[in-house]
């Protein structure tokens, strides 16, 4: 059965951050979101709606009332933490610079990157 509490936390997950990187943009304490997403606290409704509109999903999606998570803005494109260069990094070092095929696969990641710095 589904729980508020597991809907956060897959949410958190599926954006790649940390209870710690999600605390620090949210201004709280890992241990503030580790109580959330274990169901161990109940989350006033000002915390419920950041997280709506963080994560651009709807509260009916994060009551568990619906699977589908279509919030009033919604495009789904996970948003990625702050490590984007770090990410760069192991692109470069993933591909053999040597095969015309991965020079084609590691464009079109990095390529994906940067359209995801453009919508932040």
């Amino acid at each position: 059965m589904d729980t508020v509490g597991g809907r956060l936390k897959v949410l958190r997950a599926t954006t790649g951050l940390s209870q710690q990187a999600l605390a620090d943009i949210a201004g709280t304490k890992q241990s503030t979101i580790n109580r959330y997403e274990n169901d161990a606290s109940e989350l006033p409704y000002r915390i419920l709606l950041w997280y709506a509109d963080y994560f651009d999903v709807s509260l009916d999606y994060i009551f568990c009332r619906t699977d589908k998570p279509q919030g009033k803005l919604y495009e789904f494109r996970p948003r990625m933490s702050k490590e984007t260069e770090q990410m760069k990094a192991f692109i470069e070092m993933c591909f053999d610079p040597k095969s015309p095929m991965n020079e084609k696969l590691k464009q079109t990641l990095l390529n994906m990157l940067a359209q995801d710095d453009d919508i932040k």
